[in-house]
C-alpha cells in the first residue's frame, strides 16, 4: 500500500475533491494490515493466542474484533478477550499515590487468574472466562466458558497484553504479538507538525467517552495526563516486543472528527483550567475541510469504535 497522506493541504483537497475516494482508500491500507495478519496466523497453525496492545484511542477493541471476523472468513474459530475483564474487585483494587484507585498499572489486573486462564487454554484448550461489571466495580469469574479445537485462535486485547508478566509462562510459539497506535502525524504545509499522534488520539477519546461514556470533556482532559503516564510506564517498554506494528490512523479522520469535536470544546466555559487547551484542538481542527460522517462505511473503526 502506498504511504499515509498525512499533509494538510493534500488532505483537504482530496476532502473536497474525492471524499469517498479517500475515505476508501485509507479504509483499504487499514484492512490490507489486518488481512496480512490473518494470513500469518492461517499459515502458523501453531499460533494460538494473539497478544493485541496499543495506547488509550488506538482502536484495540475494533482491531482484535475485525480480526475475529476476518479469522471466522477464512475458517478459523476465534475467541475475543479483553484484559478490562480480569480488574482486581474494587475492594481489593491497587491505589496510586493519592489513594485513588491505579487502574494503569498492570498489577491493578488479577494476574494469577489471568495466568492461570492463558495458560488453561494452552495446556487444556479450555478455561473460564471473567467479566468485570464497570457500574458495580465487581468482577464475575467463571462469566463464560470457551473450549478450543485444532485452529482455534484466542485474541487477547488490552493495555497490558505484551507485558511478559501475563505471558511469560506461555510457549513462545503459540503467541503472535500485535502493537496498534495512532502511529502518524500530520504536518502543515511548511513541515511543522500540525497533529501529533496524541493529539489526534485524544480527540478520538473525547468524542468517545462523550457519546459511548457520557463523560465531559473535562473529565476526559483530567484524565489524560495520567493515561499517557500510564502508557509510558507500563506500555511503551514492550512496543517493539510486538511481531508486527499496526498504525490505525485514518488520514481523514480530522475532516470527520471536526464538527463533533469543535461542538464539544466550545461547550467549555471559558474559565475551566482546560480551555486553552480546547481552544488550541479547535483551532487545529479548523484547518480541515469538513467530511460528513455518513460517508464512512458501517465496518469503519472509526465509526465502530468512536462514532457510533
Amino acid at each position: 500500500m502506498a504511504d499515509v497522506i498525512n499533509n494538510l493541504s493534500d488532505i483537504n483537497e482530496l476532502a473536497v475533491s474525492d471524499p469517498c475516494g479517500m475515505i476508501a482508500r485509507a479504509e483499504e491500507r487499514y484492512d490490507s494490515a489486518l488481512n496480512k495478519i490473518v494470513d500469518v496466523i492461517s499459515n502458523n497453525h501453531s499460533i494460538e493466542i494473539v497478544l493485541l496492545a496499543g495506547p488509550s484511542s488506538s482502536g484495540k477493541t475494533t482491531t482484535a474484533n475485525k480480526i475475529n471476523e476476518k479469522l471466522h472468513s477464512v475458517g478459523h474459530k476465534a475467541y475475543t478477550i479483553s484484559l478490562d475483564d480480569f480488574y482486581r474487585n474494587s475492594y481489593d483494587a491497587i491505589l496510586d499515590e493519592n489513594g485513588k484507585p491505579d487502574y494503569e498499572t498492570v498489577n491493578a489486573l488479577d494476574l494469577d487468574l489471568l495466568r492461570n486462564v492463558l495458560e488453561s487454554l494452552v495446556t487444556q484448550r479450555k478455561a473460564s472466562i471473567p467479566k468485570f461489571d464497570f457500574d458495580t466495580g465487581l468482577r464475575t469469574d467463571n462469566a463464560d466458558e470457551i473450549q478450543l479445537i485444532p485452529g482455534d485462535v484466542v485474541i487477547l486485547e488490552g493495555l497490558h497484553a505484551l507485558n511478559p508478566l501475563i505471558h511469560e509462562s506461555l510457549p513462545a510459539r503459540a503467541l503472535l504479538k500485535l502493537y496498534i497506535s495512532v502511529s502518524t502525524r500530520i504536518y502543515n504545509d511548511d513541515g511543522s507538525v500540525l497533529f501529533t499522534k496524541r493529539d489526534l488520539r485524544l480527540v478520538r477519546r473525547t468524542v468517545r467517552d462523550f457519546s459511548h461514556r457520557s463523560s465531559s470533556v473535562e473529565n476526559t482532559f483530567s484524565m489524560w495526563d495520567s493515561v499517557l503516564e500510564g502508557e509510558q510506564k507500563y506500555l511503551a517498554p514492550y512496543k517493539y516486543c510486538a511481531d508486527i506494528l499496526i498504525d490505525s490512523i485514518h488520514n481523514y479522520e480530522p475532516c470527520v472528527f471536526k464538527t463533533r469535536a469543535i461542538e464539544l470544546f466550545k461547550a467549555v466555559d471559558k474559565e475551566s483550567i482546560w480551555f486553552d487547551k480546547t481552544q488550541r484542538l479547535t483551532k487545529i481542527l479548523e484547518c480541515f475541510e469538513t467530511i460528513p460522517e455518513s460517508l464512512l462505511p458501517e465496518q469503519s473503526l472509526l465509526k465502530r469504535e468512536f462514532l457510533c
